[in-house]
């Protein structure tokens, strides 16, 4: 998997292969572009490094801040002013925050510093990125969870250097610079240096060390060298009064000559910056290619959890990618937290629930439960010190960011894990805060009205209740069990009987009939509303584009109108954006999983694809591709439930490890698919030889492992008509 694994995927505008079938006819709102970067990462490390072009929206890349259809280019080519630490992963809409700490290796006076070169000659794979400007200087970066290791290679030169600048953040877009509040920076010893930045409130230490003994060690400020000078105090900076500021080290360069760079950071200090780049990386002077093997390895070992059997060199590429990116965030940072003293989990870059609660959560819970177990208490964490679990969490304080999204969606993971009965929780305290969560902001006008706006608040806060009575139940109050149940059923309140969608109302990146579809905790009642399984069936077949004719996707600046017009569709969106993701699924419970099959393979097939644009929309920190990972297995979790609904597999073959067990899953009958080929449809599932009707596996069964067979033909069954996924009230 690791060989496989292409970090451009997602770099570039969406640019895929012509579209086939159903897939011609949904329409594609955000941006068409994956945002991503192909940086050197960690799993779920705090670092991450890549060239820096100031573009939108990781500081990687060529585009101008987008917001929907084709991204606009500001750059013709791939160019980069140097290497940036803290970059987000695909996602869309946070511009000014991280690129901290750009290193620029440079031949040319430091008044050219802020020049663009052009990237001639560009490498990635997990762990590790490399690029040659055409200055001639070739930089490779490598991570740690709390480091990084940069080693440039020179031209012969009579004075090369290297610029570290501490003053520099964010994107170089219009209103996209991030700005410290303050700074600190010191030379403690000849190839030694610290400091701290404080960026929208947090403070950023790093300790860095240059293994040139030769080169000179100068502070600098505002472009101009501060010859003997060891420390630089900025107090109060305002956009009014930055200059830029930093370190550097310069001298002359033998053909070929290679300098290392090696950086500690922390939350907490410049001490703890020191001692975290000493357990990562060892003493210097040098250990970038220890690091980069240690970083490899890891990788190697996480992306090895997962096992596909195809022919496809490109579907393995595809496939390995997604689970890579799946697995770069959240950032989990143990004993890094700035704002309270106590040692432990902490966590950043939760951006956000949103995207990632439906099926990247639950892909971290299933392939590292200890990590999610981790994140938990890192989100349990937040709450205690804020008062509220995050819906997105920054390396800024603020536990509140992106509320408008969505409530209560830190509470499906966490009804998750209590139903898997995983250790190392604390639900009594986990409880408390989850019942406090669901009473703040919207949850207010929901205890008062039963019903919250944006409407789909409302389904968030049932859900959130269900989800907190499981944990309820769990520690014994039976009193909280019964003042919840009631509040669950409230899911109701948000449909209109008439039409059997969501109400009028307000929708975050889409509209009701996005919403509209939902995997509720009570679904026998939910398609009730819609008029029975024919009348649901019916809703979805036109929400996905049944005999609908193919639409045209939103070109460079759409105009409102346009926008307009592709909104009135009432369409799916078919995977360039996160609120109708689970749709497909929904007709399992109507008793179709023949159409599941259709959509799903329609969506696997012809929306991801090789190459620098072969994602459909931004993937949101993993949202994205953690659905494409499961989509392809033949499995989709339904958060906060502890179910796993079974569809055809992508693959012939698969083996996913689950803990210390490996759940395999094998097929009969199966064809390669292809973009325009038939479908393939489930005709009988056992699991460890029995006969499985149902067509979900529970949480508990698919950590105990063991072997899935599925088997597929060209047409329907009736395996999946009859026995339908739990709804409460069936």
């Amino acid at each position: 998997m690791f060989e496989r694994v292409d970090p451009f995927i997602g770099t570039e505008a969406t640019s895929l292969p012509a579209q086939h079938g159903l897939a011609t006819t949904w329409w594609w709102p955000k941006p068409q572009v994956g945002n991503t970067h192909p940086g050197a990462t960690y799993p779920l490390g705090m670092v991450s490094a890549c060239s820096y072009s100031g573009g939108y929206p990781t500081g990687y890349g060529r585009y101008d801040l987008g917001t929907e259809g084709l991204p606009s280019p500001i750059h013709a080519n791939p160019v980069a002013s140097g290497f940036t630490h803290f970059q987000q992963s695909g996602t869309g809409a946070i511009r000014k925050y991280y690129n901290y700490f750009r290193v620029t290796p440079m031949l040319q006076p430091l008044d050219d510093l802020g020049q663009l070169w052009d990237i001639v000659e560009e490498d990635a794979e997990p762990g590790y990125y490399s690029a040659t400007l055409e200055s001639g200087i070739r930089a490779e970066i490598t991570v740690g969870p709390k480091s990084a290791v940069h080693r440039y290679t020179f031209p012969a030169h009579r004075d090369a250097r290297l610029v570290i600048d501490f003053s520099l953040g964010g994107l170089t877009i219009p209103h996209g610079r991030t700005v410290p509040l303050r700074a600190h920076l010191e030379s403690i010893a000849p190839g030694v240096a610290q400091g701290e930045i404080v960026v929208e409130g947090t403070p950023l230490a790093v300790h860095v060390e240059c293994d040139d003994p030769h080169w000179r060690q100068m502070l600098w400020y505002d472009r101009r060298l501060m010859p003997g000078g060891t420390r630089l105090d900025f107090d109060r900076i305002r956009p009014t009064t930055l200059r830029p500021f930093g370190l550097m080290w310069a001298g002359p360069s033998e053909p070929g000559q290679v300098v290392e760079l090696r950086f500690g950071f922390s939350l907490r200090g410049v001490d703890q910056a020191r001692a975290n780049l000493e357990k990562e990386c060892g003493p210097g002077p040098s250990s970038f290619a220890t690091r980069r093997a240690d970083t490899a390895a890891d990788w190697q070992r996480t992306l090895g959890k997962i096992r596909i059997d195809t022919p496809s060199t490109e579907k393995q590429t595809v496939f390995s990618t997604a689970l890579y990116h799946s697995l770069i965030k959240p950032c989990l940072a143990p004993d890094e937290s700035p704002f309270w003293p106590t040692d432990g989990p902490f966590a950043y870059d939760i951006a956000t629930m949103w995207d990632i609660y439906r099926t990247q959560l639950p892909l971290l819970t299933t392939l590292l439960p200890d990590r999610a177990v981790e994140l938990a208490q890192a989100l349990l964490s937040i709450a205690e010190e804020e008062g509220n679990l995050p819906i997105g969490y920054r390396m800024a304080r603020g536990a509140d960011q992106f509320s408008r999204q969505a409530s209560a969606l830190a509470h499906t993971f966490l009804s998750d894990l209590c139903q898997l009965g995983l250790p190392g929780m604390d639900w009594d305290w986990a409880l408390v805060h989850m019942h406090n969560d669901l009473r703040r902001t919207y949850g207010e006008e929901f205890l008062l009205r039963g019903i919250a706006h944006p409407i789909s608040h409302t389904l968030d806060l049932a859900f959130g209740y269900w989800c907190t009575s499981q944990i309820a139940a769990h520690v014994g109050d039976e009193d909280l069990v019964d003042q919840f149940a009631p509040l669950a059923e409230q899911w109701v309140n948000a449909y209109d009987t008439a039409t059997g969608l969501l109400q009028d109302s307000t929708y975050y990146e889409g509209g009701r009939w996005n919403y509209s579809f939902r995997l509720m905790h009570d679904m026998a009642a939910r398609i009730k509303l819609s008029g029975g399984d024919d009348a649901f069936v019916a809703q979805l077949d036109q929400f996905f584009g049944y005999g609908a004719p193919a639409v045209v996707q939103p070109g460079l600046r759409p105009s409102v109108e346009e926008m307009a017009i592709g909104y009135a569709l009432n369409r799916f969106e078919g995977l360039n954006n996160e609120p109708d993701m689970e749709a497909p699924w929904a007709y399992q419970y109507a008793g179709r999983p023949d159409r599941t099959a259709e959509v799903v393979q329609a969506i696997v097939q012809n929306q991801f694809a090789v190459g620098r644009g072969g994602m459909p929309g931004n993937d949101d920190s993993g949202g994205l591709s953690s659905w494409y990972v499961w989509a392809s297995l033949g499995l989709f979790p339904v958060a906060g439930q502890s179910l796993f609904l079974i569809n055809a597999p992508a693959w012939r073959e698969s083996s996913i490890a689950v803990g210390d067990r490996t759940l395999n899953v094998e097929t009969q009958g199966f064809i390669e698919p292809t973009p325009a080929g038939p479908t393939q449809y489930v005709q009988s599932v056992h699991l460890d030889g029995e006969a499985l009707e149902r067509t979900w596996l529970t949480g508990a069964e698919l950590h105990r492992g063991g072997r899935l067979l599925i088997s597929l033909g060209p047409t329907p069954s009736d395996w999946g008509t009859t026995v339908r996924p739990p709804s409460v009230s069936t």
